[in-house]
């Protein structure tokens, strides 16, 4: 049924998509360069939350706990944690004072969002000649986290104490010394946490014109963002967009939601697709690219990292739970995606898989890849499968980016790269005749016997039930 379903629906597809720079901020991994070479080396880069420095994000003795059950405590304790940056405040225009009404999210945005116009020679000594009232900046991105204290919160605090039996003034006076734990107030504070407000700040610095905005698709953020820019570029709206993805929010808020779900993994391991995978394991990123339209990539003579040849998405529809992952949503997408892209599942060697690491998630995901690539009579294991989180964990809104990039990066360099923590492969994504292989090793990506291009696909699900598949190709 789906093999006549994705050859019924066969059109051209549209003008192809050039990554022409990347830049990025992966836990262990300051730079682009840093998480390719991770990614190959097979860098495991998910840490202890102790291990960072000054307890800067919060203390596992404060809110650990193996209980799952237990109030206020987290059972997760590891996670995949971005290096410190430093940052000119005067580099970027900003008074220095206003750094701590910012969140660290539009910094870092900021920051890796330098880099990845100086990889696109966009800016600096090298910069090419480019209408900037034609360049957008489109990020998948949602809350930003480390903003100040509120009023409201400090007012539900005193009802709270004030309930408890305690007199007005010893409330008064608590909330007192709470205020001073706390930054003021400011003209700069309201902005300070809008996640929009990064792309204006990027779009303000760099002096951009086109199109400026914040897409939130929860964990497909990142290619939700990405499809948005290549509309852009295809109706002639931006000749340039700056697009991926943001998630800076390991705190202890966000370990106390996954827990209760619970979807963290109880052995704070991150291994999709193996047989004893038992949840997900956060992670913290920023994954930024640069595209064009390919014939102007080509004029223009950039260094062109792969070509983006579809990225199609799906809703769910009507489905059990909006938390739950729906097969005949995802199954839409992949469709939809080699439709547009104009190629079959037999065209594909590696497929970097949204692969969280939940028994659901992957358990549906195996499913509706399996009726896409199967009903096409893909060989057996002939598809490398595999997800970067299993090295930096789930960075959520930036999650789509990171495969992204470590996509473009191994068709670029011409390398199948691997996944990790895998020691026995699910026996659902690998059984009797199954089209994949879990790539576990670095291996030279040789291209097909018949002189096709290497090509390679990808998937970001978010939470609430979109779907997002894109194919890409050398």
């Amino acid at each position: 049924m789906y093999k006549a379903q994705v050859k019924q629906a066969a059109v051209a597809h549209p003008a192809d998509i050039a990554i022409v720079g990347m830049a990025s901020h992966f836990p262990d991994a300051a730079t682009l360069y840093e998480f390719w070479t991770n990614v190959v080396n097979k860098k495991d880069s998910i840490v202890d939350v102790d291990t960072m420095d000054g307890g800067e994000y919060w203390r596992k003795a404060d809110f650990f706990d193996p209980n799952p059950a237990a109030i206020d405590k987290t059972y997760g304790h590891k996670a995949g944690f971005v290096p410190a940056i430093e940052f000119d405040p005067v580099e970027f225009k900003l008074p220095p004072l206003m750094l701590d009404s910012i969140s660290t999210a539009q910094i870092f945005a900021l920051y890796v969002a330098k880099q990845a116009m100086l990889d696109a020679r966009l800016f600096g000594e090298n910069q090419l000649p480019v209408d900037r009232d034609k360049v957008g900046v489109i990020l998948g991105g949602a809350g930003n986290g480390n903003t100040s204290f509120s009023l409201g919160s400090r007012q539900h605090l005193k009802k709270i104490m004030l309930n408890s039996g305690l007199s007005e003034a010893v409330a008064d006076d608590i909330i007192e010394r709470a205020n001073n734990l706390y930054l003021d107030w400011t003209e700069d504070s309201f902005p300070g946490f809008l996640g929009n407000v990064a792309c204006g700040r990027i779009a303000s610095y760099f002096d951009l014109g086109g199109t400026s905005y914040m897409v939130d698709a929860a964990c497909a953020s990142s290619l939700a963002a990405v499809k948005a820019a290549m509309g852009e570029l295809a109706d002639g709206s931006c000749d340039v967009v700056l697009t991926g993805g943001v998630n800076l929010e390991n705190s202890v808020f966000s370990f106390l939601c996954f827990s209760k779900t619970p979807a963290l993994s109880k052995s704070n391991i991150s291994r999709p697709f193996d047989e004893d995978s038992d949840g997900m394991m956060l992670g913290d990123g920023v994954g930024f690219l640069v595209l064009k339209r390919l014939a102007d990539a080509e004029r223009d003579g950039d260094r062109i990292y792969a070509v983006i040849k579809s990225l199609q998405a799906s809703s769910d529809g009507r489905a059990k739970s909006i938390f739950a992952p729906r097969f005949e949503g995802q199954v839409k997408a992949m469709q939809r995606a080699y439709a547009r892209a104009n190629v079959t599942p037999a065209d594909i060697q590696l497929l970097e898989a949204h692969g969280t690491g939940t028994a659901s998630g992957d358990k549906t995901e195996i499913k509706s890849l399996r009726a896409i690539y199967e009903a096409c009579n893909v060989a057996p294991n002939s598809v490398a499968i595999g997800s970067v989180k299993s090295q930096i964990g789930h960075t959520r809104c930036a999650a789509g980016a990171a495969s992204m990039m470590k996509v473009a990066l191994g068709l670029f360099h011409k390398v199948l790269p691997p996944t990790i923590n895998v020691k026995q492969p699910s026996t659902d994504l690998v059984g009797e005749g199954a089209p994949f292989y879990v790539n576990t090793e670095s291996r030279p990506w040789f291209r097909p016997a018949t002189g096709a291009p290497r090509r390679a696909a990808l998937s970001a699900f978010g939470c609430g039930g979109n779907n997002h598949h894109a194919i890409v190709e050398e």
